[in-house]
């Protein structure tokens, strides 16, 4: 049976116990049969590269399955929809805080500071220290949110908030508001995306949250001027451009990871090999029917 799914299977001398090994030959006749198809009827066809919008062999189980053409058009509509028509914007990954589709937008009066109201006066470090908390309560949301939800490392941010408050804001410019001030965008997530009522303006909660947002708005702008200030002391190096094979600066937490240069070497030795001798030959590309390099030790070997 090996033999008959797997024309290579002689250079596999375990294929026979292992009939969904992986075909060495496979390269070369991409749309073989998976020997192993018949025992998961659902697997992955492999013409589908050929015909990237074919049917999802297991979406007759779940009609609601995602359309296989998607990736053509990843805004499109979400096949559940009709059924539950405020069901998650198909294009939130590219803003993963944009408001629910069906959510009342928030009327200006809920984050606009009033005129003559006061904030509430406090310790800096005090206020900092309970805004940390707060920035990862989703007690301040309904619908289970909080502010690191949407901008945890910095993301989901606007360009604009590198700016110093007050300025315009495309949330609140959808609302009338031309320029808004930090603690107005505080209330504002909190009344839009968190879809709750918004703070006593005079609240030490209130206070503690616009406090901390300071403190995340200079990490965004020292971010956004050197990579690697940010914490993630992986990040890319910003003089990488200048110098691509420079050592990868996460290689001593990870010192198999791979070869910067490798591109310019791609059958240079597996980092990892002496660690593990039996890994994939790094030019097996070139030979896809190559013996496997373990051949020796396999006690399965003819």
């Amino acid at each position: 049976m090996a033999h008959s799914h797997n024309p290579c299977a002689h250079k596999n001398p375990c294929a026979a116990k292992n009939p969904c090994a992986y075909n060495p030959c496979a390269a070369k006749n991409p749309c073989a049969a998976n020997p192993c198809a018949a025992k998961n009827p659902c697997a992955h066809n492999p013409c589908a590269a050929k015909n990237p919008c074919a049917a999802n062999p297991c979406a007759a189980k779940n009609p609601c399955a995602h359309n296989p053409c998607a990736a053509k058009n990843p805004c499109a509509a979400n096949p559940c929809a009709a059924k539950n028509p405020c069901a998650h914007n198909p294009c939130a990954a590219k803003n993963p805080c944009t408001a629910n589709p069906c959510a009342a937008k928030a009327d200006s009066s809920q984050f606009v500071r009033p005129l003559g109201s006061k904030m509430y006066g406090g310790n800096e470090k005090g206020l900092m220290a309970a805004g940390k908390k707060l920035w990862s309560d989703t007690s301040l949301s309904t619908n289970g949110l909080s502010c690191a939800t949407c901008h945890a490392g910095n993301q989901a941010f606007n360009a604009t908030f590198k700016q110093p408050y007050p300025h315009p804001v495309a949330m609140a410019s959808d609302r009338g508001v031309d320029q808004i001030h930090l603690e107005e965008m505080v209330q504002l997530c909190i009344t839009t995306p968190m879809a709750n009522r918004a703070l006593p303006w005079d609240s030490k909660k209130l206070a503690a949250l616009t406090e901390y947002s300071k403190k995340v708005q200079k990490q965004y702008q020292m971010a956004a001027v050197n990579p690697c200030a940010a914490k993630n002391p992986c990040a890319a190096n910003p003089c990488a451009a200048k110098n691509p094979c420079a050592a990868n600066p996460c290689a001593a937490k990870n010192p198999c990871a791979a070869n910067p240069c490798a591109a310019k070497n791609p059958c240079a030795a597996n980092p990892c090999a002496a660690k593990n001798p039996c890994a994939a030959n790094p030019c097996a590309a070139k030979n896809p029917c190559a013996a496997n390099p373990c051949a020796a030790k396999n006690p399965c070997g003819g």
